[in-house]
């Protein structure tokens, strides 16, 4: 189809609210975050997860011993029951380490801005257009301000954060001031143990299996793995415990929050989440369907849950989605049809060609519960007194059951009345827990769902939870981002978003899903407001009984049209004296002709009072539908007359409700503006800035244990230091084994190098081969994060001061500004060196042995030039890759085929 390209392209800004100003990466080096300690739990992994409940009977006695110690004091025994019964008043779950660590702590790091991203500059440039850093959302801080780092507040951009998700909402809470001002949070922890289910190892490969080759190698996947897993389930049920209890800190007293998962392991949250937010706050288990296919197996697994818990049910927002009624829904509710002159029919006696002029009808509860000193009394109707049923009560006042009865709303059935309730009047249903219409076939393409990660959650799944807990400026949270449906989702229909993952993967994919999306326009109540006034969504009819009973605007019309209808009334009972006996004998042969020639049930109401006359008058709710061939002419005009004055009165009733309703709001259809187009709002893509840890706290390394304990360690400051000592032996040790690998496959082995205790440098050393007068430093960088500029910049003025001839940071990864450091040089005593740890040095207990690859690479740096050319645009020219030589220490130039 071709584009459209007179389309405004627009986005969406929340410039009404704030965040905090956390460190770009690239000047995270010149300001200083304060670092708080972290603390480890052991578990012991020899237990069951089993529910637990207190069999005592203690919890019933409570209420006796607080009315006991309302009067005397209780004794040591009695208030120890109180306080067990207070802890034990609902059952819960208890697994390994449950009982051993009584609370954590969680580190709240600071997280660094890497990028600032815009769809809309993106096209600006591609337009050859000029591009604006407001179009960033960029706060544009005074150099001054810029480096007091938490300390400000800046417009709101949304977020793409990489990092441990527990870390990094203890972060927003407790660092941005985000505690209790999240609305919405979506979590879709991982399914069950096997590592298929937990990651997805590159940009290109969906289908992943339990294979060495699917592994991911990215250091803080390998950690967040084996901290979900390293005790199988009892690990899982921490991992979630611990996010849950952050999360409720960090939602509104009206948020809500939804866990998604499968069958496996679905009554284990439930109990968890029960405890954490406490049972009434449960909401409801929906069920949505994710696929259609059968197996061979007794039964087909076909829909995974959503387990949706409120902070505060009393406070809770909770926004209606309604779905159109479908027809076999119709069909089962509405199951009278109601014509034009008033008769009233089941569905199933209606012939097609009445079905155009028909109303479908159905006959609803006259009542609502509870008994009312007002409403519960007798009320008359058609001169037979009714009463509600014992424990009830009318559903509206008598003056509202007179307006009732004037419209023609009540209808007696067998010995009860229900008001009459049209189809048209509200023609949706609230959307029900059970979603059937989620599954994937055929509706991933136009619904923007293109699959791209092994494990992605429809987007109509999340919208709905989205759109019945949020409004447009809303935060929504997701810790668990893979292919960023939740961010996607979110800003599809403006709320504000903050997606986590530990991933780069799954960052790198959320990205670009989000920089290539585009969405609809919706229309802005108000244009000032901007996104937070709220979109012009699509009304509908919504017609109740209340507003039907309680609407005196029908009053004026009942005193207009009572005298018309009463006098034609009159006129018809006159012309009723014209009906002779033998009229009377053939109408009512017509009756037992058609009973006997279709069956006493195709007996109408209509046909009743056609053929079934009164010997002298009719009551108003008497008064037949329609004329027979047979009547007297006067008595056939008389009625057409009556039916007449009665369509003109019910015309204008039906009017003045359709008028006095205010109808209802789909907050799932607001209106669409098709001048324009819309792609995502600038956004943020942060990473965390890993705790500074060693022996003293100063060098930036973080390990794990190798063996754990079977109680909990309180000692987390003599924990850590025995893990960092450890990973920084095996370091040390690997690549004094190993050596470095520089380009052209030169290899350069140690011929001495040792370990530097307590010092933010690592270890020295000297080449085996060439200069062996050269001092050689290196510091590595931390076990389950990247080599930050930070830690660049502090170790690089130390080494040349302490006349090293040669720095080598070695890291699982670096940060983009530490790349830049390192690559421009800045110190002319210290040549640098960024050499690449190969991540199956973390994977050696997951992996299977394999022959003995290069764990330590030094990549050559490309050499490119940037230069104007006639139209006023920069080109960048890769002319080769320079080489370091670290035999003979000197740097050799290739050419641009040398670069892969």
């Amino acid at each position: 189809m071709a584009r459209n390209t007179d389309k405004e392209v627009k986005d969406y800004r929340h410039d009404s609210s704030k965040r905090k100003n956390n460190p770009p990466a690239g000047i995270a080096g010149q300001g200083r975050t304060p670092d708080t300690p972290k603390q480890e739990y052991a578990y012991n992994p020899h237990l069951t997860p089993t529910l637990r409940s207190d069999p005592s009977g203690d919890v019933d006695k409570i209420h006796e011993l607080l009315d006991k110690a309302q009067h005397e004091t209780l004794t040591p025994e009695e208030a120890q029951k109180i306080r067990d019964a207070l802890k034990h008043h609902e059952p819960w779950l208890e697994w390994t380490g449950k009982q051993e660590a009584k609370s954590f702590t969680v580190d709240p790091v600071a997280l660094h801005v890497h990028e600032h991203v815009s769809a809309k500059a993106i096209l600006k440039v591609a337009a050859r257009e000029n591009v604006q850093r407001q179009l960033f959302g960029d706060p544009q801080q005074e150099y001054n301000e810029a480096v007091k780092f938490y300390k400000f507040d800046v417009n709101w951009r949304n977020r793409l954060i990489l990092g441990d998700s527990l870390m990094v909402m203890s972060s927003l809470a407790k660092r941005e001031d985000l505690a209790g001002k999240v609305q919405m949070i979506y979590i879709d922890p991982p399914y069950g143990i096997k590592f298929s289910s937990n990651f997805q190892p590159t940009v290109f490969q969906r289908d992943v299996k339990d294979r060495d080759q699917d592994l991911t190698r990215e250091p803080e996947q390998i950690k967040a793995y084996r901290d979900t897993w390293t005790l199988g389930i009892h690990s899982y049920l921490a991992y979630l415990r611990d996010r849950l209890i952050v999360a409720k800190d960090l939602l509104t007293d009206s948020g809500s929050v939804f866990v998604q998962i499968s069958e496996e392991n679905i009554h284990r949250i439930r109990s968890i989440m029960d405890e954490v937010f406490g049972s009434g706050n449960f909401r409801s288990v929906i069920a949505f369907k994710t696929t259609s296919a059968q197996t061979t197996e007794d039964i087909s697994n076909v829909c995974d849950y959503i387990v949706w818990y409120f902070k505060d049910a009393i406070k809770a927002k909770k926004r209606k989605i309604l779905i159109e009624r479908d027809d076999a829904l119709l069909d089962r509710q509405f199951d009278y049809v109601e014509g034009q002159e008033g008769y009233l029919q089941k569905a199933t006696q209606l012939k097609n060609t009445d079905s155009k002029s028909s109303r479908r009808v159905k006959l609803d509860s006259l009542t609502s519960q509870h008994e009312s000193k007002t409403r519960s009394g007798p009320y008359k109707f058609r001169d037979v007194t009714h009463y509600p049923h014992k424990g009830r009560q009318w559903a509206t006042s008598e003056e509202g059951m007179d307006r009732l009865v004037k419209i023609d709303r009540i209808h007696p059935k067998g010995d009860n009345i229900f008001w009459i309730r049209y189809a048209d009047e509200f023609g949706y249903v609230p959307m029900d827990n059970m979603w059937l219409d989620t599954t994937a076939t055929g509706t991933r393409k136009s619904a923007g769902d293109t699959k791209i990660f092994i494990v992605q959650t429809m987007s109509k799944v999340i919208a709905r939870c989205l759109l019945m807990t949020t409004d447009p400026g809303d935060l929504v949270l997701d810790p668990t981002c893979g292919s960023g449906t939740a961010a996607y989702v979110a800003e599809k229909w403006g709320r504000r978003w903050i997606t986590i993952d530990t991933s780069r993967v799954s960052i790198a994919l959320a990205r670009q899903r989000l920089l290539t999306a585009s969405y609809d326009y919706y229309k802005l109540k108000l244009e000032a407001d901007g996104v937070e006034g709220g979109f012009v969504n699509k009304r509908v009819p919504h017609i109740t009984l209340g507003s039907i009973a309680n609407n005196t605007a029908l009053d004026p019309i009942f005193d207009n049209h009572e005298p018309i209808l009463t006098e034609k009334l009159d006129i018809l009972n006159n012309a009723l004296a014209d009906i002779t006996p033998e009229i009377r004998t053939t109408l009512q042969a017509k009756l037992v002709e058609k009973e006997k020639r279709e069956g006493k049930r195709s007996i109408t109401d209509a046909d009743r009072r056609r053929w079934l006359l009164p010997d002298t008058e009719w009551q108003e709710w008497e008064v037949p539908f329609d004329t027979d061939p047979d009547w007297p002419e006067p008595l056939q005009d008389a009625l057409t007359d009556y039916r007449k004055a009665w369509r003109a009165k019910m015309d204008e009733v039906n009017a003045c409700i359709a008028a006095s309703s205010e109808g209802e709001e789909l907050v799932d259809q607001p209106e669409k503006d098709s001048k324009k187009v819309r792609v995502s709002g600038p956004f943020t893509v942060e990473a965390v800035q890993p705790p500074e840890e060693s022996l003293n706290t100063e060098t930036p390394i973080a390990g794990e244990p190798d063996d754990m304990d079977e109680t909990f360690d309180t000692d987390s400051e003599e924990h850590e230091s025995v893990n960092a000592e450890a990973y920084l032996d095996k370091m040390v040790r690997l690549l004094r084994e190993d050596g470095v690998k520089f380009a052209e496959d030169q290899k350069q082995k140690f011929a001495t190098l040792d370990t530097l205790e307590g010092d933010v440098l690592h270890a020295e050393g000297s080449w085996e081969n060439g200069d062996s007068d050269r001092q050689v430093a290196v510091v590595f960088g931390p076990q389950h994060g990247p080599v930050t500029v930070k830690q660049v910049e502090e170790c690089l003025p130390i080494a040349s001061r302490r006349g090293y001839d040669e720095l080598i940071f070695a890291g699982f990864t670096f940060d983009g500004a530490a790349q830049a450091t390192i690559q421009d040089d800045p110190n002319p005593r210290v040549r640098i060196h960024m050499a690449h740890i190969t991540p199956d040095v973390e994977m050696d207990d997951l992996l299977k042995k394999t022959s003995t690859s290069q764990l330590f690479t030094v990549f050559g740096l490309p050499r490119t030039v940037l230069s104007e050319n006639d139209d006023g645009e920069y080109v960048i020219m890769m002319e080769g890759v320079d080489i370091y030589n670290p035999v003979d220490n000197t740097v050799s130039s290739a050419g641009a085929d040398k670069v892969a």
